[in-house]
């Protein structure tokens, strides 16, 4: 396959925003997305919840059955930036090892951000009672209660998303954009 070359502000990219469930990984997606396509790019936001009901709802949670979900999702970012699209993906993707794979799928056009919010402030936030139901037996496999969430070792970018409002939290990632030069 022939890959023309062009200039990283034209090309596409991958933002992996990473967290617990209630982090903020949908809600900041839904603000950096329209701020990057107001800048003429073309963007699609790859939300977790959504992606599981229309492309995975056959698939759970357990480790073996994220892995295979991250793995179709990395090769979607991979092809839609390539061919020019910035990429937001909203996943929680609790395994580093998951989150490495991803990486190694993109050419360089990767940027890893960690939403941190303790997982106090991530239960708080739950508006779909998904950390109530993981508390009482009502969900098996739930990150952050009987799952891990491994906290990424290198990202390109730390937001504590509690410390700040999710316009704040949406600046930060847009300047760290701007300074990787990809807007």
């Amino acid at each position: 396959m022939f890959h023309q070359t062009v200039p990283k502000k034209e090309s596409g990219f991958t933002l992996w925003l990473t967290g617990l469930s209630g982090s903020g990984k949908s809600t900041l997606a839904h603000i950096i997305g329209p701020e990057v396509e107001a800048r003429r790019r073309k963007v699609e936001i790859l939300d977790a919840d959504e992606v599981r009901e229309h492309l995975f709802s056959e698939s759970g949670l357990i480790r073996e059955e994220r892995y295979n979900q991250i793995k179709r999702l990395a090769y979607l970012a991979k092809l839609l930036s390539r061919n020019g699209v910035s990429v937001i993906s909203a996943v929680p993707s609790p395994y580093r090892e998951m989150r490495e794979y991803v990486r190694a799928q993109h050419s360089g056009n990767f940027i890893e951000v960690f939403l941190k919010a303790p997982l106090e402030t991530c239960m708080a936030r739950d508006v779909r009672g998904h950390y109530q139901k993981a508390l009482t037996g009502g969900i098996r496999w739930f990150t952050g209660i009987t799952e891990p969430y491994e906290e990424p070792l290198d990202p390109e970018l730390v937001v504590e998303t509690h410390r700040a409002t999710p316009e704040e939290s949406a600046r930060r990632i847009i300047r760290k954009l701007e300074a990787l030069g990809y807007l």
